[in-house]
């Protein structure tokens, strides 16, 4: 597939897999015809952080970067968890980092105005737990002052905070851009409001999508909290009271409405927490459809998908997506996938 490079060069083609495994190639302008009244559209509204902090490791004097990968606590803003990488910026693959110097308990770091020390190691030489020294407000100006997008080799240029916000982007909580988002404009949301489609939000923290190591990526996602209003309870549970269906824009969102899930088959209110890999073992009770980016075989949000479709069907559908060119990565394509599509069929 073809990387999208650049927040300017976003696409805007849509592959649609319908529940009986058609395929179809659109315009993302036609998004806005695509749904009936009485669905509703569920998005993720997190703002993304400036989660990339280089500094000095001060206990051996060495340069150290350090990207924030999850919240220990959203009750505490000073304590995340992070990944530690040696000298080097996001032009060298992840893969292909430096290693940081070795990380004990009670390291300090210097990551710009910023006053840090790190509580434990979290199972690994690069993943820790860190607390920063100050006030809430302290901490956001810091990393606003000093920070920048997480991003990778495939966007050489580096980012602005703005380039990683989507439009409906309000509470910075997300680490990377819950970039499904990005095929939201105000022209579709009024479209679906004309056709009686109802859209509503929640706030899930999206994490990081790469380790660089291989062992480490294999426990991606790492638990993610979420926060989902009453209205958005709600709104979700008298939509499947009804029968209308329920759109997910984006796998955070699937993550959030199914873990708030409860046993009577309703989405509870309130805080939660979004723990293990969704893939072709679970049975989803939420979400009917999903639209996400263009995602590689081999990563977590690929696995996800593996809910909504067969793996042949899937793998089957990514083959077209590389024929057509399909962009992948944050700045990408989308895809609508509607669960769950039985096989593969002949493309329109």
């Amino acid at each position: 597939m073809i990387a999208a490079d650049r927040p300017d060069r976003r696409s805007r083609k849509l592959l649609t897999i319908d529940a009986s495994g058609n395929v179809r190639d659109l315009p993302c302008r036609e998004l806005a015809s695509l749904f009936s009244p009485g669905d509703l559209v569920v998005a993720n509204d997190a703002a993304t952080l400036p989660a990339s902090l280089p500094g000095t490791h001060l206990t051996s004097g060495e340069r150290i970067e350090f990207r924030l990968a999850g919240w220990v606590s959203l009750t505490d803003p000073s304590r995340f968890f992070a990944l530690a990488f040696g000298a080097g910026d996001h032009r060298t693959p992840t893969e292909d980092r430096a290693a940081p110097p070795v990380l004990s308990a009670g390291d300090r770091l210097a990551l710009g105005p910023l006053a840090a020390r790190i509580e434990r190691l979290v199972g690994h030489p690069r993943l820790v737990a860190l607390r920063f020294l100050g006030s809430r407000e302290a901490i956001l100006q810091g990393m606003a002052y000093h920070g920048r997008p997480i991003q990778y080799a495939h966007v050489p240029e580096p980012l602005a905070l703005w380039d990683v916000w989507t439009p409906i982007a309000g509470e910075p909580v997300a680490f990377e851009p819950p970039s499904a988002g990005f095929v939201l404009d105000w022209r579709t949301l009024a479209a679906w409001r004309r056709r009686g489609v109802r859209f509503a939000t929640l706030t899930h923290a999206a994490g990081i999508s790469s380790t660089g190591d291989p062992a480490l990526d294999l426990r991606l996602p790492f638990d993610e909290p979420y926060r989902i209003p009453q209205v958005t309870a709600l709104a979700v549970n008298q939509r499947k009271l009804d029968g209308g269906r329920i759109i997910a824009i984006g796998t955070t969102v699937v993550r959030a409405l199914e873990s708030a899930a409860a046993g009577d088959g309703k989405v509870r209110a309130g805080h939660g927490l979004a723990v293990g890999r969704i893939g072709r073992e679970t049975r989803l009770r939420i979400v009917d459809a999903i639209l996400t980016g263009v995602h590689q075989a081999g990563d977590s949000h690929f696995e996800l998908l593996e809910a909504f479709v067969e793996r042949a069907a899937l793998r089957h559908i990514s083959g077209l997506a590389v024929e057509r060119g399909y962009r992948t990565h944050e700045f990408g394509d989308f895809m609508l996938v509607e669960h769950k599509a039985p096989s593969p069929a002949a493309a329109s």
